[in-house]
């Protein structure tokens, strides 16, 4: 799940050892942060935001991939890896090394972004 990467790399950044730390920066209990790793609940766009600000992640292909990772429809999924190759070939910073992954674990896109991008 890309979330758990973009919560390491933070980790890495800001030199921490355990996730209560980055909870704790999040203003968040520890036990949401172990939810959300599990994949049972989500991070908001603005803690998203926050930490790939921090990380030096471009935050656009943050928020593209948290909106992959709710994805529940096939269909909608099915779409959203059309989207997100056809915006890897053009050079959109930050997606061409995760695509790969996503499409691996079938996380792609909502269907809601498509209207965002046409």
């Amino acid at each position: 799940m890309y979330i758990n990467k973009l919560l390491d790399e933070y980790k890495k950044t800001k030199n921490y050892v355990q996730d209560k730390q980055i909870a704790a920066d999040l203003n968040m209990d520890k036990a949401k942060l172990c939810r959300v790793r599990k994949g049972e609940r989500y991070l908001t766009d603005s803690e998203v935001i926050f930490l790939a600000e921090q990380s030096n992640i471009d935050p656009h292909a943050a928020l593209i991939f948290l909106a992959a990772e709710r994805a529940k429809d096939f269909k909608a999924q099915q779409l959203w890896a059309d989207i997100t190759a056809k915006l890897s070939s053009q050079g959109f910073a930050g997606l061409s090394l995760g695509i790969t992954g996503f499409l691996a674990f079938g996380l792609i896109m909502p269907q809601y972004a498509l209207c965002n991008l046409c």
